[in-house]
C-alpha cells in the first residue's frame, strides 16, 4: 500500500515548488516507508511513497510508458493485473517492470477512462498523459482506497491520499464546511463528496475525473454502481456453492504478495469465514491476529482461538486493557476530519499487532452490508411491515403524535420504549433508515447547535446524504434499499476510512476479500430473502459456511469491535469529558450551545441517561479543531468557522 499526492496546472505550464511538493508527501511517510519518488515537469508534479509489496525490485513510483509520456502513482492493488498482460502485449505495449502499476499506464493508453472498467482491485490512482495534456485521476469502485483533491484558486488540482496531504499547501481553503458539521455528528463522518473544509472535496466510490488542460474541470464521473436485481433464480444449494466458490476466488487473488501474508481473525463470521478460505488454499499455516479484552463482554477472543485451532494457524493474541484510551489525539491526528467510530481504537490495536507479524493483511470487513448482516437491517424490515399496512398519509399524523407525546424510556425493557418505534413508523423508508443510524438524531442536532450556526446550515439536513443516493438505488425491496445506502455511505464513510487510516499508521496493507467488486454484483442479483430468513441474518452465507466453521460462531449473537464507551465517561475519563466538551476549544467555534453540552455531560455522568456515543461524538470533534490548528476562529463576515 502507498500514499500519492501530486499537482496540475489546469490553466497553463507553470513549474510547481518541489519544496512543497515534498512536505506534502513527506506527511504521508507512514502510507510508504520503503521509498520515495517524484516526477516534476512544466504543469505537473507527482510524489510517491512506497510500501513494497509485489515486484520489490522494479516496482517504483511514479511509473512511465515506454517513452515517458504517460505517468501514474497509484495506491493499491489489481489483482487481475496478470491477465491484463498478455491482452496488453498483444496490443503491442512492452513492459518493463512485473508490477501491477505498470498495466495502468497501457491500459490508460489502451482504452483511455475505461481503463477502470477493467481493473479488479482495489486502488486509487492519478495520472497525467503529456500527448494528450490530460489529467486522469480514479477511486476503486468500493472506495475501499481514498482520494482526496482540491482545485485552489490559481488553477491548480491538487491531490492526495489524506487530507493532511492536501493541508500543506497554503491556497487550500480551510474554513470548516457547516454541512460537513451537519453531517459529521448525524453519521460519524463527513460523506463524500465532502470534506470538513469547504476547499477540498473526497473522489466518490466507483467515480473518476478527467482534465483537459486548458478546459473546465467537469464533475467526476461515476464509472460503475451495483443494481440491485434480485433476479437470480439460482436454487439455495447452488447458491451456496457459488458463493463458496466465488469467495475462495476472491480470498486467492487477494493471497498474492511478495511479503509475509496474513489475517484478522476477531471471531466473528466474516473473519472466520475468510482465514478457513485462507487456509483451505495455502500449502503452510495462515498467519492469524486477534486483539482480546479484559472486558468479558467485549471479549471474542474465545471464537477465534476455536478457529485458529481448527486451522491450526500461527495465531498471534494481546490484550487490549478496558481503559485503552489514550488514542484520543493520536485518533485526530491520523484522520485528519472528525470521525466518530469509537472501534477505531481496536482497530488501531489489531493492526499495530499484525504489522509485527505481517506486511499484508486480509479481513472480513464489507460482510455485514452485502450479506445482510447488521441487526439494524431486521428491525427495519420489521418496521417496513408495520408501515406497509397503513399509508404514509394516515401513519405520519397518528404515530408522529404518538411519538412526540410518549415519555422517552431508554432505562426501561425494550417493550416499553414504544417512542422510537411510534417515531419511526411516522417517517418514510429512507427517513426511518437515516434515522435509525444517526448518532445524534435531528431534534439532538437541534438542541446542540446554536441560532447563528443553524442559519449557516441554511435547512441544509445530513438526510439529504440518503435521498440522493436513494434516487439513484433502482431498488424498491426494502433490503436491497437500505443494502444499497450503506455501500455508497457507511461502509465508505466509516468502515474503509477506519481501516485504511489504522492499518497505513503502521504501514500494514489490508485487503478485503468480501468487497471484490464481482462478489458484490452477484449478490446484489440474489433475492432478499436468501441474505435474511426470519430472524436470522447473513442466512445463505452462514449456510455456505457450515462445512467450514463451527455453528457456535456462525449462529452466536453478533458483538461487534465496541469500547466501554458509557463506563470511561463515568469513569476514568470523567474529568477529561467535562473539560473537553464544555472548554474553550468547543466554545471557540460559536457552533454549538453550552446549555445542551452540559445537559449530556451531566445526564450521562449522573447515571440518568446513556449520552456515551453523542459524547464521543462531540469529544473527537474538539479533538480535531485543536488537531488542525489549535483552535477553530468564528469569521462573522462570511458566517462560515475558519481555521
Amino acid at each position: 500500500m502507498c500514499g500519492i499526492a501530486g499537482l496540475f496546472d489546469i490553466r497553463g505550464k507553470r513549474d510547481f515548488d518541489r519544496e512543497l511538493m515534498r512536505r506534502m508527501n513527506d506527511v504521508q511517510h507512514h502510507r510508504g516507508p520503503d521509498e520515495g519518488g517524484y516526477h516534476f515537469e512544466p504543469g505537473v508534479a507527482l510524489a510517491h511513497r512506497r510500501l513494497s509489496i509485489i515486484d520489490l525490485a522494479t516496482g517504483q513510483q511514479p511509473l512511465f510508458n515506454e517513452d515517458g509520456s504517460v505517468a501514474v502513482v497509484f495506491n493499491g492493488e489489481i489483482y487481475n493485473y496478470q491477465e491484463l498482460v498478455p491482452e496488453l502485449e498483444a496490443l503491442g505495449h512492452v513492459f518493463h517492470t512485473r508490477s501491477d502499476t505498470e498495466v495502468i499506464v497501457h491500459a490508460w493508453e489502451a482504452w483511455g477512462e475505461d481503463c477502470v472498467q477493467r481493473f479488479r482491485g482495489m486502488f486509487a490512482f492519478a495520472l497525467h498523459d503529456r500527448n494528450r495534456d490530460t489529467f486522469f485521476m480514479a477511486r476503486d469502485r468500493l472506495a475501499v482506497k481514498p482520494m482526496f483533491y482540491a482545485l485552489l484558486p490559481d488553477g491548480t488540482l491538487a491531490f492526495g491520499s489524506e487530507l493532511k496531504v492536501l493541508m500543506q499547501h497554503p491556497a487550500l481553503d480551510r474554513r470548516i464546511d457547516p454541512q460537513a458539521v451537519e453531517e459529521y455528528f448525524a453519521l460519524g463522518y463527513v460523506a463524500e463528496p465532502r470534506t470538513i473544509f469547504e476547499g477540498a472535496k473526497k473522489l466518490g466510490p466507483g467515480e473518476s475525473l478527467c482534465v483537459r488542460r486548458g478546459q473546465p474541470v467537469p464533475a467526476p464521473r461515476q464509472y460503475w454502481d451495483v443494481e440491485f436485481t434480485l433476479d437470480n433464480g439460482i436454487g439455495f444449494a447452488d447458491a451456496a456453492a457459488e458463493l463458496a466458490g466465488r469467495l475462495r476466488e476472491s480470498v486467492r487473488l487477494r493471497m498474492i504478495a511478495e511479503v509475509p501474508l496474513g489475517a484478522f481473525l476477531s471471531g466473528g463470521v466474516d473473519s472466520s469465514a475468510v482465514v478457513a478460505t485462507m487456509a483451505g488454499l495455502s500449502g503452510e499455516p495462515v498467519n492469524t491476529c486477534s486483539i482480546a479484552f479484559d472486558d468479558p463482554k467485549f471479549n471474542e477472543s474465545e471464537f477465534a482461538r476455536m478457529v485458529a485451532e481448527r486451522y491450526r494457524t500461527n495465531h498471534y493474541v494481546e490484550t487490549v486493557k478496558s481503559d485503552d484510551f489514550d488514542l484520543i489525539d493520536t485518533l485526530a491526528a491520523l484522520y485528519d476530519e472528525p470521525y466518530a467510530d469509537s472501534s477505531a481504537i481496536p482497530t488501531y490495536r489489531v493492526c499495530q499487532l499484525a504489522r509485527k507479524k505481517v506486511t499484508v493483511a486480509l479481513s472480513g470487513d464489507g460482510g455485514d452490508e452485502s450479506f445482510g448482516g447488521y441487526r439494524r437491517y431486521r428491525l427495519h424490515l420489521m418496521e417496513e411491515r408495520m408501515r406497509s399496512a397503513m399509508p404514509l398519509g394516515v401513519r405520519q399524523p397518528v404515530f408522529g403524535l404518538l411519538g412526540r407525546v410518549y415519555p422517552k424510556a431508554d432505562w426501561a425493557p425494550r417493550v416499553f420504549r414504544a417512542k422510537t418505534t411510534f417515531q419511526a413508523l411516522a417517517r418514510d423508508s429512507v427517513e426511518a433508515y437515516f434515522h435509525s443510524v444517526s448518532l445524534l438524531r435531528d431534534d439532538m442536532r437541534r438542541s446542540l447547535f446554536t441560532p447563528g450556526f443553524r442559519k449557516q446550515l441554511a435547512g441544509y439536513n445530513a438526510i439529504d446524504v440518503f435521498r440522493r443516493h436513494a434516487a439513484g438505488a433502482n431498488a424498491e425491496d426494502p433490503l436491497a434499499l437500505i443494502q444499497y445506502l450503506d455501500l455508497k455511505t457507511y461502509l465508505v464513510g466509516d468502515i474503509n476510512t477506519k481501516v485504511d487510516r489504522a492499518s497505513m499508521a503502521h504501514s500494514l496493507e489490508v485487503r478485503e476479500p468480501l468487497m471484490d467488486h464481482e462478489l458484490v454484483e452477484w449478490l446484489a442479483t440474489l433475492p432478499s430473502g436468501l441474505k435474511i430468513k426470519g430472524n436470522e441474518g447473513k442466512y445463505l452465507f452462514k449456510k455456505a459456511m457450515e462445512p467450514l466453521l463451527p455453528d457456535d460462531v456462525l449462529y452466536r449473537p453478533k458483538m461487534g469491535f465496541a469500547v466501554p464507551l458509557a463506563r470511561w465517561f463515568r469513569g476514568p475519563l470523567k474529568q477529561r469529558v467535562r473539560d473537553a466538551v464544555l472548554g474553550e476549544t468547543l466554545a471557540a467555534t460559536g457552533i454549538f450551545q453550552r446549555k445542551y453540552l452540559e445537559h449530556l455531560v451531566d445526564a450521562h455522568q449522573s447515571g440518568a441517561r446513556d449520552y456515551s456515543s453523542p459524547l464521543w461524538t462531540v469529544l473527537m470533534f474538539e479533538a480535531f479543531v485543536r488537531n488542525i490548528g489549535n483552535g477553530v476562529a468564528h469569521d462573522k463576515s462570511s458566517e462560515a468557522c475558519a481555521v
